[in-house]
């Protein structure tokens, strides 16, 4: 495949007038503008090219959005229609528009039963944000306006607005004016880093009984609800033992505290499930979601709803303000339609689930298994984390493990691969479309990254 490279300016024209106006998210900006950045002109399929010509494989997602890859015509054709037909309206003047009740529609007919209502935002921190208030409203609507306190995980991401970082469990971002009263943390269950000795099993039963042992703590008529991720992303795609989220079911329910599912990243097929919580069986009353929602083509999150709490808020609870001015913003729903649509009539999640899902997890087990730089590997479905290892048998890890990882995924980008480093894991998410030949040159290119660096380690 070839792409025809036709840039405006000259990479290092881009560099300085990027460097001169932008401040980039998540890293040191006087450092990235002494290195400058890679300027990324164009995608297609899987494929990145920058300024220069050179071509990546994507092997992210973008940052875990483009599940239907990039260059999809119909999501084009779908926000060019909308954008001709009506190009923006509001939702406060007792208006709607048939974007966004098709799209509700679509969307419904995918999630399980028992959910029924959604409310739309511009991002993932938007719906982490809306959902703070809705889960507040909803106690207050039933008489307990006690119940406010948020309980989150330490290393969990829900975002960058203040709400939605003060829920995450980012201790760094707390300490920059990120944390809010009303909310507290537990543990993550990463057994692989805290687990000592205890069975995965043990582990996980031992971490969500933290979270009884904080309502307990925080008395349960004044806890609102339990927010995380079905598995972790930006904390280092983390999954828990399988016996963690019954546990956490079944502690919630006994408590009365809403269970909220971020599944920002999980949700839209990235497990062979259309959302994670279906893969790991367990049933939440809210689910905040983004990213896949539209592929990422353009910004759209949303909170949706169980019927439990729906009902409570439009049957009893009045003049509700959440309001976004581009909540459910046209173009936006249109083109989470389109991609809804691409996703379920091509088949896309079921042939995740089925066949290259299976085979991306069988490949990375069998090609780093007995690498000697990893020690666990995790993943199901299209995502996948590497855990580095100092020593294998103890699980011991390098005390500069985060060095060491994004000195693996520098050397990605050299060798034409984007992947993403997280503390001392190395986490994959290619794109859902993403067929056996693109998955086989995905494990090849991490292979070279992890050999690379394991030679610099003197490991290999």
């Amino acid at each position: 495949m070839t792409v025809p490279n036709t840039p405006n300016r000259q990479t290092q024209d881009y560099q300085a007038l990027d460097a001169a106006h932008h401040i980039h998210a998540f890293l040191d900006q006087k450092a990235l503008n002494a290195e400058g950045p890679r300027v990324m002109v164009r995608g297609e399929g899987l494929y990145l090219w920058d300024n220069d010509g050179k071509r990546y494989l994507d092997g992210m997602s973008g940052l875990w959005c483009t599940n239907l890859g990039y260059g999809r015509k119909d999501l084009v054709a779908a926000a060019s229609k909308q954008m001709e037909q009506l190009s923006y309206y509001n939702m406060f003047f007792h208006t709607t528009h048939p974007a966004v009740v098709e799209l509700s529609e679509t969307l419904f007919s995918l999630l399980p039963a028992h959910y029924s209502h959604a409310i739309y935002t511009n991002s993932g921190s938007e719906a982490n944000e809306v959902l703070i208030r809705t889960v507040r409203r909803y106690w207050q609507i039933l008489g307990k306006p006690e119940k406010k306190v948020m309980i989150g995980r330490w290393n969990g991401y829900h975002g960058s607005t203040l709400a939605s970082t003060a829920l995450g469990g980012m201790k760094f971002m707390h300490e920059m004016g990120g944390m809010l009263p009303d909310i507290a943390h537990i543990d993550e269950p990463y057994w692989y880093a805290n687990g000592g000795e205890l069975t995965p099993a043990e582990f996980g039963r031992r971490c969500a009984l933290q979270l009884e042992e904080k309502i307990l703590e925080l008395g349960a008529e004044n806890v609102a609800g339990f927010i995380a991720e079905p598995f972790q992303g930006a904390g280092g795609m983390i999954f828990p033992p399988e016996s963690y989220w019954p546990e956490i079911q079944r502690i919630c329910r006994q408590y009365d505290v809403l269970l909220c599912a971020d599944e920002v990243i999980g949700g839209f097929g990235r497990t062979g499930e259309w959302f994670a919580h279906q893969h790991f069986g367990f049933q939440p009353d809210t689910l905040s979601i983004a990213k896949g929602l539209t592929s990422g083509y353009v910004p759209m999150g949303g909170l949706v709803l169980s019927k439990r709490i729906a009902e409570v808020l439009v049957e009893q609870g009045g003049v509700f303000a959440h309001g976004l001015t581009y909540s459910g913003h046209p173009v936006a729903a249109a083109v989470a339609l389109a991609n809804i649509k691409a996703l379920r009539d091509e088949g896309v999640v079921s042939r995740v689930k089925d066949d290259t899902g299976p085979y991306l997890q069988q490949c990375l087990r069998e090609v780093f298994g007995n690498h000697p730089l990893v020690g666990d590997i995790q993943g199901t479905g299209l995502v996948a984390a590497l855990q580095f290892a100092e020593d294998k048998t103890s699980r011991k890890r390098f005390a500069n493990e985060g060095d060491i990882a994004w000195r693996c995924r520098t050397i990605g980008f050299e060798e034409g691969l984007i992947i993403r480093s997280t503390q001392g894991r190395m986490i994959m998410a290619p794109a859902l479309v993403a067929g056996r030949t693109e998955l086989d040159e995905l494990v090849a290119k991490t292979k070279l990254a992890v050999d690379r660096t394991a030679m610099e380690l003197g490991l290999l």
